[in-house]
């Protein structure tokens, strides 16, 4: 395995002290996408919102901030991301305004139309099966609610072989029950912002 394969793998499923570096990396890297978000005032107060890949948890503080009175969750298949994510939101967890907990995005552990807002950072090209997953995010999101994908254009084009383009992944979102389905590009940046209204 190359350098950059394991650097690939560490991005995709951070483990020990190079996944939790890696973390710490990818917490300063969101933190203007995260900006973005905020920016375009989807999250309410009082939501209860998810966080798919919640990593080294930086979003999971930015979610709460804004959101003083609602609940976060975040979720994450590497047990080093669930354990930064707890460390970065200590004082949230311990409250218990935030919650973190092991899971993939293809069995969210939650019960149907559960979630106000659903975010994804950087994460939709490393999950399993984008069109099942995509589901999946659909059954936990109540009825109205928004499922956010940010993204670097690169990234999608370098680790997708579909859904690349913004017809492909808005055709992906229309066909699972999407009602709404908006795509917006920050060109300077290189960033694309997905949002699936249900």
């Amino acid at each position: 395995m190359t350098l950059l394969q394991r650097l690939i793998e560490q991005a995709k499923k951070p483990r020990g002290f190079v996944g939790s570096l890696m973390l710490r990396i990818m917490n300063k890297a969101h933190s203007g996408m995260n900006t973005w978000l905020i920016r375009q005032e989807v999250i309410n107060d009082g939501d209860i919102v998810l966080d798919i890949g919640c990593g080294g948890g930086k979003t999971l503080q930015s979610l709460s901030k804004i959101n003083r009175s609602g609940k976060i969750y975040g979720i994450d298949f590497s047990e080093q991301a669930v354990k930064d994510s707890i460390k970065t939101n200590e004082m949230d967890v311990s409250n218990g305004k935030v919650i973190v907990t092991q899971a993939s995005v293809s069995s969210i552990p939650y019960s149907d139309k559960f979630f106000d807002k659903i975010t994804a950072f950087q994460t939709h090209y490393f999950w399993p099966d984008l069109a099942n997953d995509v589901e999946e995010v659909f059954r936990v999101l109540k009825d109205d609610g928004k499922f956010i994908i940010i993204s670097e254009l690169y990234k999608i084009n370098y680790h997708m072989k579909a859904y690349k383009t913004k017809p492909e992944i808005k055709q992906l979102f229309e066909s699972v029950g999407f009602q709404t389905v908006t795509i917006q590009e920050n060109t300077q940046k290189g960033w694309l912002c997905i949002t699936g209204v249900k």
